[in-house]
């Protein structure tokens, strides 16, 4: 159990550089018996994380510099001599762009890939759109930050007066779920983490334990639940994680799936580098000077 400590504190904690080759299973590292190694990265800044807006179920582009992390989170992974056997991601473009952009860097775009909408990001329902500075002026930082951080407070839900309302209802990505009349009009940790940990343990799992190599690309509130399962951490605590963009990390995990010692969410790349982009998500509603 993870004890009550600052965000970045917690990234000195985690970050190291990669340990052990993916390839290689790592074998025997615990105490002898079967590990399994997953590595999981958030997507590239999208054109919406640049502007500062509420992003969640808009289907938004990466940026120039978000592409430009996708290919360094490649390039990181191919200097540790990752090689992956399948890739999971949600069904968003940022993160499918990311995907595609780590995979071509790997020269592994052959690989299957599967999409689904349970690893979307946190749907923001009416905050959809917004910029995050404004909307701390309009409704105060108590407010904003019981909407972005309160585990189970959802923000209000999205209407049909919300400019992307349709655009985001109407998105052909969705034609395969979820259910019209089981589609999300806003969303807290929650709530994302009950549709994300379904996945995780009747499709990924199964696929760690028949030896796979797994690679998974998706968004801050989707991974951050699948973190907080793996290192059983609170509700508080995982609230005060916020995971970087383009940084890949990974977990190696013992024959019950739980994290090796010392072996969880572990970071490809240097401390400070890290805790910098930590810091950077982490004042996403603060005004700049």
């Amino acid at each position: 159990m993870l004890k009550l400590f600052s965000v970045f504190e917690f990234a000195l904690r985690t970050i190291s550089k990669m340990a052990c080759p993916v390839s290689d299973q790592c074998k025997g590292l615990a105490s002898g018996g079967k590990t399994y190694k997953i590595v999981m990265v958030r997507h590239g800044e999208s054109e919406w994380n640049k502007q500062n807006l509420f992003c969640g179920w808009y289907n938004a582009d990466l940026s120039d510099r978000g592409r430009d992390e996708a290919k360094r989170a490649g390039k990181a992974l191919k200097d540790a001599n990752y090689e992956f056997d399948l890739a999971f991601t949600s069904v968003l473009k940022r993160a499918n762009e990311t995907l595609d952009g780590i995979l071509t860097e790997l020269g592994q775009t052959g690989i299957p890939i599967r999409k689904t909408w349970r690893l979307n990001e946190r749907h923001y329902g009416g905050l959809t759109g917004l910029n995050k500075v404004d909307t701390v002026a309009k409704y105060g930082d108590e407010q904003v930050a019981i909407w972005r951080r309160s585990f189970d407070v959802p923000p209000p839900p999205i209407t049909p007066d919300n400019p992307y309302y349709d655009t985001i209802l109407q998105d052909p990505i969705y034609a395969d779920g979820p259910p019209k009349e089981e589609f999300p009009m806003f969303e807290s940790l929650k709530l994302t983490i009950a549709r994300t940990l379904p996945f995780w343990n009747d499709v990924v799992v199964p696929e760690l334990k028949a030896g796979k190599r797994v690679l998974i690309a998706a968004h801050g509130n989707s991974l951050r639940g699948i973190v907080k399962h793996l290192d059983q951490m609170s509700n508080d605590d995982i609230m005060k994680l916020n995971l970087p963009t383009g940084i890949p990390f990974y977990y190696i995990l013992d024959e019950n799936l739980k994290p090796v010692p010392n072996e969880s969410l572990k970071f490809l790349g240097d401390p400070e580098t890290v805790r910098k982009a930590m810091e950077e998500v982490a004042n996403q509603v603060k005004a700049k000077k």
